[in-house]
Formats: C-alpha cells, structure tokens, sequence
C-alpha cells in the first residue's frame, strides 16, 4: 500500500495490530465504519508520519482509540470542544466520530501534525471538526471552548494555566490521566485555587471493558 494514499481507510491486514473489541462496535454504533477507518490511519500513515509507535499496535484500540472514545458520556451536543495537542487526533477524532452532533477544533501546533490531522478528517468527511495550527495560549481572545480535552500533552498545573483563558463561563477541562493522577491534583492545588476552578471531579471510565480503565480529571470554571 502506497502510505501517501492509505486514506482509502481500509484497516490495514497487520499481523500485529489489535483486533477489534466487541465494546467498539456499543461505543460507536452505526458510525463503527468510520472508528476503523480511523484505525486504518493510525496503524499506516499514523506510524509512518511518527505520530504514533509501532509498539502501540498491538494495543491500537484498547489503549488509545477506545481509552478516549469512552470520554463521550461527558459530553453534550451543544457542546465545542477544543482537544488541546490534538497530535494523532485522540482524543479529538475519536470523540467526533463518537459524538457527530458536537463541535469539535483541533488545536495543534506542529505543521506535519497538522496535515495529518487534515487528511482524516477530510477522508472520514468529519463535518463536526475544524483544525487549528496554533498554541492553545495563542488562541485567547480567538476562540472560546466550552470544554477544553487533553491526553498526554502536559502536566496538570500547566493545561490549567493554558486551557482556562479560552474556556467560557462555567466551561470544563477534561484530562484523560494515568495512575499519577493524585500527585497531579496535589501539585495543581495553587493554581486551581488562582484560575478559580472547582476541585477536580474523578471519572472512571470504560470499567465494563477495558481491561485498564480511562481516568479522567474535570475541573469546572466557577
């Protein structure tokens, strides 16, 4: 397969890659085609641009396409969503694809990235998304989120102090965390206090089927 053109967004026949999860088809419902698809992107182009390690194939799904897509249940359709380092679009597109009535901006910095991220999103015809190059802390005054995600792109304390300029009033962040998550809130505590958010709500997503379960923090603009 050409790598330029693997678009086509047929899942690649990898011996190595993740088979897919009964929970996907639950999670994604009719909109399932587009999920592989995804996939498909992730495992050729999503490798080959560096966006994601080859090492992550054998967990394709478990670990990054559904870790993510289980966020959904926080969401609301009125909602616009700013994914913070959207990077290889997870959780971004793994949300759109899972919520098609909410609004979705991709926010990253790196050109490369980008053009990835462009290229997925116009192959899977994702008309909930819009990307954005640029920095989160370049965005104040240009868009306002009513929540802003976030999955291994920095520390707790430094997404509060980059996300809340661009949350609206009573706006959410939402962090996907790994077992460290208590330190985090430890650590955040004078800036929670100075940006005037609530104390972060714990959520323990996907327990019925992901064998590690998705730890999500929420704080709320007060």
């Amino acid at each position: 397969m050409d790598s330029t053109h693997s678009p086509a967004g047929e899942a690649p026949e990898l011996e190595n890659i993740e088979s897919e999860p009964e929970a996907a088809a639950e999670i994604f419902g009719d909109r399932i085609e587009l999920a592989r698809r995804f996939a498909g992107h992730l495992a050729t182009t999503g490798v080959e641009w560096g966006l994601l390690g080859p090492r992550e194939l054998p967990r394709l799904w478990s670990r990054h396409i559904l870790n993510c897509a289980v966020m959904a249940e926080l969401l609301d359709d009125s909602d616009v969503v700013g994914d913070i380092g959207s990077g290889a679009g997870l959780p971004g597109i793994a949300l759109a694809i899972a919520r098609p009535n909410t609004r979705f901006v991709l926010v990253e910095a790196m050109e490369r990235r980008v053009e990835w991220l462009q290229m997925v999103v116009d192959d899977l015809d994702l008309d909930n998304v819009r990307i954005v190059r640029s920095r989160v802390e370049e965005l104040v005054d240009e868009e306002i989120f009513t929540v802003a995600t976030a999955r291994a792109v920095k520390s707790l304390p430094v997404l509060i102090e980059w996300c809340t300029p661009v949350l609206g009033p009573d706006g959410r962040l939402l962090a996907i965390k790994g077992q460290s998550y208590e330190a985090e809130i430890k650590k955040a505590a004078k800036h929670i206090k100075r940006y005037r958010l609530s104390q972060p709500k714990v959520h323990t997503l996907g327990t019925e089927f992901l064998e590690v379960p998705t730890t999500v923090l929420e704080l709320r603009r007060r």
